[in-house]
């Protein structure tokens, strides 16, 4: 008889910055729109202190912001704030892609290839593709087994409320995830470092559609 697995204890502040994180993802609470911590506490049914560390962290993340008269809002991003976070990730993804290479299996390349392959099915309008995005790309960073470099890229996504490919038509994406997959398959870490490099840099040139 196996032993029970030991649960994670999740605290009522990780419960609300979490939900937070996902409304504003998802566009429930798109950018500028007021976060009054008295109605998030009802709205959680918890007490204000859970909300207020909720939303420092959020802070932290850049997803909200406290005013002077500590007001808080949905943060909106300048074009120029955006592009920056673009360069940090072609850089940090690059470094992630390169250092992956030597440590990825063959189980890790056919997982990788199914989500390729899962994305490159989906219509133009649907909802899966920010996720399937997502879980491609993180599959090969959590080939580095660098959980710091983990971190620092899934605060730097959460930049981005629904992943720094809006805007870029997916066929494009797809093509480029191909390149990627291949330059996987051929172990060759600078190739991938170069199609992950180009690949978010060439986000920035459809921010201002987006703005």
């Amino acid at each position: 008889m196996n032993p029970p697995q030991e649960r994670r204890y999740v605290s009522k502040s990780d419960l609300v910055t979490d939900s937070l994180r996902e409304m504003i993802r998802e566009g429930e609470l798109p950018p500028g729109s007021p976060l009054r911590q008295r109605e998030l506490a009802e709205l959680f049914a918890v007490s204000p202190t859970p909300v207020r560390e909720a939303l420092r962290r959020l802070e932290a993340e850049a997803l909200v912001v406290f005013d002077t008269h500590r007001a808080v809002t949905v943060s909106t991003p300048s074009v120029e704030e955006m592009q920056e976070n673009h360069q940090i990730l072609a850089a940090l993804e690059a470094l992630a892609g390169s250092l992956a290479v030597p440590r990825i299996t063959e189980t890790d390349l056919h997982e990788i290839a199914g989500l390729h392959l899962a994305l490159a099915a989906c219509s133009e309008r649907d909802p899966n593709i920010v996720n399937l995005n997502r879980r491609f790309h993180f599959r090969i960073y959590e080939c580095t087994g660098s959980p710091t470099l983990l971190l620092l890229m899934r605060l730097l996504w959460r930049s981005f409320p629904n992943g720094p490919q809006v805007g870029r038509p997916l066929e494009e994406s797809v093509r480029h995830h191909a390149k990627l997959l291949e330059a996987l398959r051929s172990r060759d870490a600078d190739a991938v470092a170069s199609v992950i490099k180009d690949h978010a840099l060439g986000s920035i040139a459809y921010l201002r559609d987006q703005s």
